[in-house]
């Protein structure tokens, strides 16, 4: 496999966790109890990592790269499977699993993006706006 760095990659990502699925002979990568990345093997039995994409940079890479390819048992709108035998930069890779967290870690509820990434909730003004002054 041409991207040992995967797994320490994915879990460095805030609230990031990963969970082994031995049924599937799978790792998973999960922030916030929701799946954004998953490493196994194909029906070829050739290593693969299935990330969720918006739909338009997934469509825009499988135009780009070969190795990038509709999500192998997934939804092919939003996941995308990539080759681990392949020829992806890995800057690319990166780029693409950074993505795929923020994507599900924006689709969870403000509060638990609030949790996961440390941040504060703005305050609310009880006292209404300020009157300008002359």
């Amino acid at each position: 496999m041409a991207y040992e760095w995967i797994d320490a990659f994915c879990v460095s990502l805030p609230g990031a966790c990963r969970s082994y699925q031995p049924d599937w002979e799978a790792m998973r990568y999960l922030v916030g109890g929701k799946m954004f990345a998953m490493t196994c093997r194909n029906k070829q039995g050739l290593p693969i990592v299935t990330l969720k994409l918006e739909p338009a940079f997934g469509r825009l890479l499988r135009q780009q790269y070969a190795d990038v390819v509709p999500g192998y048992y997934m939804n092919k709108e939003h996941w995308n499977s990539v080759s681990l035998e392949g020829t992806v930069p890995d800057d690319t890779l990166r780029e693409m699993l950074a993505q795929a967290h923020e994507t599900v870690l924006h689709a969870l509820s403000k509060k638990l993006q609030r949790e996961i990434t440390g941040q504060t909730p703005e305050p609310v003004r009880q006292d209404g706006p300020k009157e300008e002054t002359k």
